[in-house]
């Protein structure tokens, strides 16, 4: 038998993220530290804080909703229109030169910082024209990956969403784990078994407690 038939398939985990969200970014990083422990492969899905808060804008901050209407929409047009245009293989490299830029290095979600990650990433600098475009070519695709991620996950939730092996082979989905800063190697994988364990209890929906600090990058 081949080396290739032989090798077991690894187990999906499908992670939703915006890459304006620094918990997200947290999130992922700790996801990815996983890989190399377990057999698990991640496969990359964008969701939309600005889509997400459609329904309650009336009850946000003026401040927030700004910021929803003009700075959450460029990444998230710029890594869809990526995906549509160069496949779902390039969501994984510019989230990571997304983030970087955004989080790491404190460039925040301005252009400059994006048309970075493109060139970071390998990808077309024109991709840089879909972040201001209004009518965005791929808004349909954007909100139907970002509807995926919260019909397996439900609302009441931010990002980012995860969905992980549950009971009977399906898939369990959870908003976070939000944790700071992103855990590195035993740490990572302890939480991660123990996102697997309570994934695998019926009935199972929640756990939280406060934050008392800020996203750190400090490891990352």
């Amino acid at each position: 038998m081949s080396e290739t038939a032989s090798t077991p398939a690894k187990t999906p985990v499908d992670f939703w993220f915006d890459p304006l969200c620094p918990w997200a970014w947290m999130t992922s990083r700790w996801v990815l530290e996983v890989e190399k422990y377990r057999d698990i492969e991640v496969r990359w899905h964008i969701m939309s804080l600005a889509v997400l808060n459609e329904p309650k804008l009336d009850e946000l901050p003026e401040a927030y909703r700004e910021m929803l209407a003009t700075t959450a929409w460029q990444p998230v047009r710029v890594v869809t229109a990526a995906w549509q245009k160069h496949g779902e293989d390039v969501l994984g490299p510019l989230y990571t030169a997304l983030g970087t830029r955004i989080h790491n290095q404190g460039e925040g979600a301005t252009r400059e910082a994006l048309a970075g990650a493109l060139a970071d990433a390998g990808l077309p600098a024109d991709l840089i024209e879909y972040a201001d475009q209004e009518n965005f070519e791929f808004d349909a695709e954007l909100r139907a990956s970002h509807k995926e991620g919260i019909d397996k996950v439900g609302q009441d939730v931010g990002t980012p969403v995860i969905a992980l092996p549950g009971p009977n082979g399906e898939q369990i989905a959870f908003f976070g784990p939000v944790v700071t800063p992103a855990p590195k190697g035993e740490d990572a994988v302890r939480l991660w078994d123990g996102a697997v364990a309570v994934a695998s209890v019926p009935g199972f929906y929640e756990i939280k407690r406060t934050r008392t600090k800020g996203p750190d990058f400090s490891n990352l």
